[in-house]
């Protein structure tokens, strides 16, 4: 049935309606239900043309996993030949969103015709012959080797090793007769889908949070307003516009992406390549609101400085973000722990010791504000001293909202995560000319 017909359906009298369903039986309204055509939304569908590549960029809660799960489960149901890749930015945000989430594959998928799921495998298979195979951006050289007919890529603005991702996936869908592949994405300006946005063949789908509104919970648009109304951040996650980079930004994502490094160019199976490992925190101001920003960040043998784990914990009690604290010094092996402490040193040395007695710890005191503090560690990075192990797209983003000059244009009301990290870089790196005193614990 046609959205047009489904309209014409609204103007019926009620009675005319209860009869038609009667007529239908329990398998037709069943299968009304799960008609895509007559339940989405306009911009939720297919755009006509001869493109190659959808990019859906809207905001959070726009619809985009269920347009997503919708389209591959229309090709799968029409054509038993069809090979579709299932690409996240992790292979568990595959599983967890694209496959087993509540706007997911299975979720959304008819009684009479849910594709089998072998998480072994990492495979679904429709009763059609249509396969769908599962992988994370996290591990792009997975993507070298299959072949695809289409491809369902999700917030690729997250994607860690994107390029190549996006290349292994695109080289990939080389069968069937029209390969296509789509992009749901919350629009962040990293250089990817900025490059896509300007790309030929590509159709473009934008966005906001408030298109949804008919099946968002009561108060959620009028308490995202309130919020972030107005915002950058809102702008972006809400309203899903792809906001350019400030100018004077301390921190570019084309910079970042120059220097982000696979972590299997590090670890090759041999002896830790770090001469020293810190974990960084920027604790919150008050018990039960912000988040506590933990990053870890080793120094290599080779004097560069790695940016190897964002742990930050959002609105955690002093026992649970110091509970992470000591997880992630374990998990790296950490020699020392740093902890900003202007607000209340004494608090947080004790809630650490708490945490594991063992756990080495050196409190600084900032006597500049936080972008002053940041300047000499972008200074490094320009230099290309740093390097990011992996992709922290929550951390990146504040970093590229630091602005010279002392201003903050990024998400969040402080930039927890990447003050974090300009405490730990100082300690590896600049702590001879570190704008803090220090004393050990």
């Amino acid at each position: 049935m046609s959205r047009s017909q489904w309209e014409e359906l609204a103007e019926w009298p009620q009675e005319r309606l209860d009869a038609l369903l009667d007529a239908l039986g329990q398998a037709g309204r069943e299968a009304l239900l799960h008609d895509w055509a007559v339940q989405a939304r306009p911009e939720q569908l297919p755009p006509p043309g001869d493109w190659r590549i959808w990019l859906m960029l809207a905001g959070r809660g726009f619809g985009k996993t269920r347009s997503g799960a919708e389209w591959v489960r229309g090709i799968a149901e029409r054509d038993g030949r069809a090979r579709i890749a299932l690409v996240g930015a992790t292979l568990h945000d595959a599983r967890s969103v694209m496959v087993e989430g509540e706007s997911g594959l299975l979720a959304i998928a008819p009684r009479w015709d849910r594709p089998i799921w072998h998480p072994a495998l990492k495979r679904l298979i429709w009763k059609s012959g249509a396969q769908a195979m599962l992988f994370g951006a996290a591990e792009p050289e997975s993507l070298r080797g299959p072949q695809f007919t289409h491809g369902w890529a999700d917030e690729l603005a997250k994607w860690p090793y994107a390029e190549m991702a996006w290349d292994n996936l695109m080289m990939g869908l080389r069968l069937g007769a029209n390969p296509r592949v789509l992009v749901t994405t919350t629009p962040r300006p990293v250089p990817l889908v900025r490059r896509l946005v300007g790309q030929a063949g590509v159709a473009l789908t934008r966005g906001g949070t408030r298109d949804n509104r008919a099946h968002l919970a009561p108060g959620f648009l009028a308490a995202m307003e309130r919020d972030y109304g107005g915002s950058a951040l809102g702008r972006q996650e809400l309203n899903g516009e792809l906001i350019d980079e400030p100018e004077g930004a301390l921190w570019t994502r084309a910079l970042i992406e120059r220097l982000r490094l696979r972590r299997e160019a590090l670890w090759n199976g041999g002896d830790s390549p770090f001469a020293r490992v810190v974990v960084a925190v920027d604790p919150p101001a008050t018990s039960n609101g912000d988040a506590c920003g933990i990053v870890v960040v080793g120094l290599g043998l080779d004097g560069l400085g790695y940016v190897i784990e964002d742990a930050t914990v959002a609105k955690a009690r002093p026992e649970g973000w110091a509970a992470a604290v000591a997880a992630a010094a374990a998990r790296h092996g950490a020699d020392r722990v740093i902890a900003e402490a202007n607000n209340g040193g004494e608090m947080v040395s004790s809630v650490l010791r708490a945490a594991e007695a063992g756990l080495p710890v050196r409190i600084v005191h900032a006597s500049r504000g936080k972008v002053a503090r940041a300047e000499p560690v972008a200074a490094l990075y320009e230099r290309g001293r740093v390097r990011h192990v992996g992709a922290f797209p929550d951390l990146e983003d504040q970093l590229c909202g630091l602005m010279i000059g002392g201003e903050y244009q990024g998400p969040g009301r402080s930039p927890d995560r990447a003050d974090a990290l300009v405490w730990a870089i100082t300690e590896l790196m600049l702590v001879r000319r570190a704008p803090y005193a220090v004393r050990s614990l």
